[in-house]
């Protein structure tokens, strides 16, 4: 399995000079090629390649012929999302029109994807590019001023990734510290699988329920957002300068924050699940089209509707799958539908069967239970019943390399 170490460089004046022009003309030739790909909407890498080296080659005659490459390389994929971005786009704009027009609202204004283009393009290393020395914390780069030797340290967190193999690597610069992102391989851990399986509900109000009777999670983490979100508002409606600067400031401590909170609650999943077990979790990949939360105008509502489109998902996720990997944990999800409508004792089915945002109480058979304890019951009892349709015993375990979507039927 593959992690990225993120170690920071210290070159000297002259060092950091060349770093800075080697990232300059990289930056160039990333968006050299995205111009080219995004007139001829052109996403092959060979006809790319074919069509842009040469003309790169002598805009940019610092970068060595790998280099040139990796640049084409990263603008090949950056056009190819940026592409499939727009199908996407365009494909969806009719379907908002006809909402917009059945609810009595102003039509969308359609707002064209632009090209990728880049201010400071990561240079991406390989093998061939840069050497890590790890007995001597130096690592060799090559830049426009040639090959350069240049100390690095290690944060104390990453430590135990100290030695592993290294494969490539991406140098960042940001406010004038250099950072080398490089992807170091470790071997996967031989874990006995267990037959434990273990179902958990994500929500806005309760950060993650499980099926083991554990609410994880802090509260004032809402009050926080709330607080961030009155700041905004205000600073957003001065319109100063400064507030523009603080503004700019305020949203990259909410993605710390975020980021951290994300980072507690997947360690804290992964830590109350055996060694060998099985997460499951809600596939929510399309619940901001198709979830009902927030509509209406009422506050609460608006509220809702807001903390459910500053929620990532995919993060989360991300976090939840290598911590789980490194433990010899499977993570898969299943289908989110009537996960809070269903009685986790009897089966019965019902809407109405969730009285209020915290309290589940069935029609049928008069169970009652906190709602989100009961959804996270149900999304590990319909894990095992799609396991159990198709024929696998859960008791011996699946792959943990990756998140995989399971039937429902």
């Amino acid at each position: 399995m593959d992690r990225t170490l993120r170690i920071q460089l210290h070159p000297t004046p002259e060092q950091a000079i060349a770093l800075q022009e080697t990232l300059r003309q990289f930056t160039e030739a990333f968006n050299q090629v995205c111009a080219y790909g995004w007139q001829q909407h052109e996403k092959n890498g060979v006809r790319l390649h074919h069509a842009t080296y040469r003309a790169a080659k002598e805009a940019c005659p610092g970068l060595v012929s790998d280099q040139l490459i990796q640049a084409r390389v990263k603008a090949t994929e950056a056009l190819k999302s940026a592409f499939t971005w727009e199908a996407k786009h365009v494909a969806s704009y009719p379907k908002k029109v006809v909402k917009a027009l059945k609810r009595g609202k102003p039509v969308p204004k359609f707002k064209p994807v632009k090209m990728p283009h880049s201010t400071s393009c990561p240079i991406r290393y390989n093998l061939h590019t840069y050497t890590l020395n790890w007995e001597r914390y130096t690592v060799r780069l090559s830049t426009c001023a040639g090959k350069q030797s240049i100390p690095f340290t290690v944060p104390a967190y990453s430590a135990k990734y100290y030695g592993g193999k290294v494969t490539a690597a991406d140098l960042c610069s940001r406010q004038g510290k250099w950072w080398l992102h490089v992807v170091v391989s470790v071997a996967e851990p031989v874990v006995e699988q267990c037959d434990e399986v273990i179902g958990v509900d994500l929500g806005l109000n309760r950060p993650a329920v499980t099926s083991k009777r554990q609410f994880l999670g802090h509260r004032y983490w809402k009050e926080i957002d709330r607080r961030s979100f009155r700041l905004k508002r205000k600073l957003q409606s001065n319109g100063s300068k400064s507030a523009k600067k603080h503004l700019k400031q305020l949203r990259k401590r909410q993605q710390r924050f975020h980021r951290d909170c994300d980072h507690v609650l997947s360690k804290r999943i992964v830590q109350n699940t055996r060694p060998g077990g099985t997460i499951v979790l809600e596939n929510l990949s399309e619940i901001r089209e198709t979830s009902k939360v927030g509509r209406g105008k009422q506050h609460k509502n608006v509220e809702n509707k807001r903390r459910l489109h500053s929620w990532i998902f995919a993060q989360l996720y991300n976090f939840i799958a290598y911590k789980a990997q490194e433990r010899g944990i499977a993570v898969v999800k299943i289908d989110p539908r009537h996960t809070s409508q269903t009685c986790s004792k009897c089966g019965y089915q019902a809407r109405n069967n969730r009285r209020s945002q915290s309290l589940f109480l069935c029609r049928s058979c008069g169970y009652c239970l906190h709602a989100d304890l009961n959804a996270a019951q149900n999304i590990r009892e319909k894990h095992l019943a799609s396991l159990a349709c198709v024929g696998i015993s859960f008791a011996g375990g699946l792959p943990s390399s990756s998140l995989s979507s399971q039937s429902s039927d």
